[in-house]
């Protein structure tokens, strides 16, 4: 930050700016304008908008646009695969020059040392990283998970400056029934931004949500449910993952009159998307296509994100804020050619996606050989059974939906084979088992699911949204045990197998979550084991992304934990068998 009076000397023009961008269209997100000035960096800080300012160095482009920096309203860096210096690699040339992190992945694995990670991980990259305090660490009780956040670790993470507010509160039932643990969460953030998560939450139910201190969402999937959100008070991030595409189904419900409500989020995004579709820069430029004006898109992507996380250092090029900015051409299909960030162009250093083999940007993330701070990966498999004998003729079964996080509770006639109940390939009815992996419990659950398409063979993998236990899914144990065992070889990560041959992996030593080698290396891992699903015949586009949220029970409506299948509905419990 820059000195007060420094800078304040190089915004009267006593003295020069260490940086003058001249040439430019100002895209004025206050105004809704386009503004010809010059823009004045001293420090890292815009220090004056207009002409006339003195510069040590002077940069023209050209009349081309400036916009501001872009941001994330709501991710988790984790699901990048990448520690946060290969993530800042991604985004930061395509003009996203900040984001808001949920780190509750790897809360779930390692719990305040996890958040504690990434913030020391994320201090001092060019991308501006602001961390909210993970919620629900677990989720649920229905759920093992590594580490446990409580009252008191949220309220030493604000007073600490770790966290600025509050991380979704996916617990939507407990907050709305004012359960005590979650309202003493709640009250340490009040009067900070509280993120919330209550998908198909309406009625009197979402104004009691309200009532408690939620002032956002980002799980609404049609208009008619953004639209009570919004008119009830809350923030509506519109969330573009890679396996949650709402942005279609919301941009009809975006006004001028409502704009200035509405953020843009990714929540999940793997290496592949990141670097071949990018991250909110692409959702302004689907939006602008759409129909939104430009400016108006960028806003939702910038002053809007920062007045709702009370970050006034952001989100506008204004005297005082940081030098976050990029330089475009065509304002109808926004394509960042420069970025800068706190003043400094960043994006001829950029190249992770065109130079494969770099080393990992921070050698000291290098810290993957310490298993008992990273969490475990550590299973006694003669305590696990893959057998389910039958208790009857029909099942429960998790029914995926293509795109989306929510699922459908099915019926089905149960397959059965010497008196176990076995995955029905023909009718897509696979196997799906969740083994507890960090504390050694031996806790393990199967049940079974449908719309993976597994023709042969299995996957497994250690990201399994929020608990990220051992999750897999196979037509036969033989394969779903090899899969396994590869993952967890490997101190966490992804793995398919047909029979005993693995046909792929990807190693993530970090917590299980993430690797610490380039991002187009892990990119290209993450292809390749995506790919082998698919050649098993899976018709999702991402199956491991799919798979890795059929474990989380707070999205209705079944999903499967290491304790049992569970009615998200009545956040319950159910037998498998019907």
């Amino acid at each position: 930050m820059a000195d007060i009076s420094r800078l304040l000397a190089v915004s009267r023009g006593d003295v020069p700016a260490d940086l003058a961008v001249t040439g430019g269209k100002i895209i004025n997100v206050f105004s809704g304008e386009i503004e010809q000035a010059d823009i004045a960096v001293v420090d890292g800080v815009i220090a004056g908008v207009g002409p006339g300012y003195a510069a040590n160095r002077r940069v023209d482009v050209g009349g081309s646009f400036v916009s501001p920096g872009l941001i994330d309203a709501h991710v988790h860096i984790e699901s990048s695969l990448c520690v946060p210096a290969e993530f800042a690699g991604a985004l930061l040339p395509r003009g996203v020059t900040a984001v808001v992190a949920d780190p509750h992945e790897i809360a779930n694995v390692m719990g305040i040392a996890g958040v504690k990670f990434m913030a020391d991980a994320s201090r001092g990259l060019p991308l501006d990283v602001t961390i909210m305090a993970p919620s629900c660490v677990p989720a649920t009780d229905l759920a093992t998970s590594g580490a446990t956040i409580s009252a008191a670790d949220i309220r030493q993470m604000r007073e600490t400056g770790l966290a600025r507010g509050l991380a979704e509160m996916m617990n939507f039932p407990a907050a709305f029934s004012a359960d005590p643990t979650v309202l003493e969460k709640l009250s340490v953030m009040k009067h900070r931004p509280i993120d919330g998560h209550s998908p198909g939450l309406t009625g009197k139910r979402l104004n009691a949500y309200i009532a408690a201190g939620i002032g956002s969402d980002h799980e609404s999937t049609t208009v008619e449910e953004a639209r009570e959100k919004l008119s009830r008070g809350m923030y509506l991030l519109i969330r573009e993952a890679t396996n949650a595409r709402n942005l279609d189904a919301l941009l009809p419900m975006v006004t001028p009159g409502n704009s200035r409500r509405i953020c843009f989020c990714t929540d999940d995004r793997t290496p592949v998307e990141l670097l071949d579709k990018g991250s909110v820069d692409e959702m302004v430029r689907r939006a602008i296509a759409f129909g939104i004006d430009p400016i108006e898109a960028i806003r939702m992507a910038t002053l809007n994100t920062a007045e709702w996380f009370g970050l006034p250092h952001l989100g506008a090029i204004s005297p005082g804020r940081q030098a976050d900015f990029f330089v475009l051409d065509d304002l109808r299909a926004p394509v960042a050619r420069m970025v800068f960030s706190r003043g400094r162009e960043v994006t001829p250093v950029l190249r992770y996606a065109e130079e494969p083999g770099l080393p990992p940007s921070n050698p000291a993330l290098r810290r993957t050989s310490e298993p008992a701070s990273f969490g475990r990966c550590d299973i006694d498999w003669e305590r696990i059974r893959f057998n389910i004998p039958a208790r009857g003729d029909r099942i429960r079964i998790i029914g995926c939906v293509p795109d989306q996080l929510m699922t459908d509770h099915r019926v089905c006639p149960a397959k059965i084979v010497d008196g176990n109940v076995v995955s029905d390939v023909a009718n897509d009815i696979l196997k799906l088992m969740v083994i507890e992996r960090h504390r050694k419990t031996g806790n393990h659950s199967a049940g079974f699911i449908q719309g993976f398409g597994l023709k042969r063979g299995a996957m497994a993998g250690t990201v399994a949204h929020d608990h990220h236990n051992l999750v897999m899914i196979g037509t036969d144990d033989v394969s779903m045990r090899t899969a396994a065992a590869a993952v967890t070889a490997s101190g966490g990560g992804l793995a398919v197998a047909v029979g005993e041959t693995v046909v792929a992996s990807l190693a993530l030593p970090v917590a299980g979550l993430m690797s610490d080698r380039p991002i187009a290396e892990v990119a290209r891992g993450y292809a390749a084991v995506v790919s082998a699903a698919r050649d098993l015949g899976s018709p999702l586009a991402d199956p491991f992304m799919a798979m890795s949220f059929m474990t989380l029970e707070v999205i209705p409506a079944l999903k499967l934990t290491d304790r049992g299948l569970v009615d998200v509905e009545t956040f319950s419990f159910v037998d498998l068998f019907a």
